[in-house]
C-alpha cells in the first residue's frame, strides 16, 4: 500500500469522527491553532478534510500536509525533511549529527548504522534509536535501502518502511 494512500484513508477516518463529535477525534483535530478556541459542536460542523490532513502532518513532525507530502514522495527539491524520524522518545540516545549528506553518508559507511534526515541536518543512528522510533531495524527493507533513508537504493523498500513508520507513529497517536 501507497504510504499517501494510507495517510489520506487516516485523514478520512479522523475526519468522520471529528463530525461525529469522537471525543479524541475533537482533541486531535483542536490542536490546529485555527481550530482550537472552537466549542465541539461548532468544531464538529466546522472541520474539513483538509484540516485532517494538516492534524495527520504535524503529529508526524512536518509543517503541512503539502511538506508531508513532498518528503513521503521523495521530492528531491524538499530540503526541510521534516522531524519524523527523530521523536522525543529518540532524544537520549547517542547519534552522530551532520549538516553535509556526504559526510553523513561516509561515516555511516565506516561505522555502520542508519542514516537519517532531520530538517536540514543528517544523523547516524544505531538499532536501539531505529526500535526507540518504531521501526524493525532487522527488516530486509533497511538493507534494501542502503541504511541510507536519505537517498534509498530501493524505493519500493523503502516505501514499505515509510509505511510502517507512519502506522508505528499515528497508532500510538490515535
Amino acid at each position: 500500500m501507497d504510504p499517501i494512500d494510507d495517510l489520506k484513508h487516516r485523514a478520512r477516518i479522523l475526519h468522520r469522527d471529528a463530525q461525529a463529535k469522537d471525543p479524541a477525534a475533537l482533541a486531535r483535530v483542536r490542536a490546529l491553532a485555527t481550530l482550537r478556541t472552537l466549542d465541539d459542536e461548532t468544531l464538529a460542523r466546522t472541520v474539513r478534510r483538509a484540516h485532517a490532513l494538516a492534524v495527520l502532518a504535524e503529529e508526524l513532525g512536518f509543517r503541512s500536509w503539502a511538506h508531508l507530502a513532498a518528503v513521503v514522495r521523495g521530492d528531491d527539491d524538499e530540503r526541510d525533511r521534516g522531524t519524523w524520524l527523530y521523536p522525543r522518545e529518540c532524544g537520549g540516545h547517542f547519534n552522530v549529527w551532520s549538516a553535509s549528506y556526504d559526510e553523513a553518508r561516509a561515516i555511516r559507511a565506516e561505522h555502520g548504522g542508519f542514516l537519517l534526515p532531520y530538517r536540514h541536518h543528517f544523523v547516524i543512528v544505531d538499532e536501539a534509536y531505529i526500535e526507540t522510533a518504531g521501526l524493525d531495524p532487522k527488516r530486509e527493507e533497511w538493507t534494501r535501502i542502503g541504511r541510507d533513508w536519505v537517498r534509498p537504493e530501493d524505493r519500493e523498500a523503502h516505501g514499505r518502511l515509510v509505511l510502517e513508520l507512519v502506522r508505528a507513529r499515528l497508532d500510538v497517536a490515535a
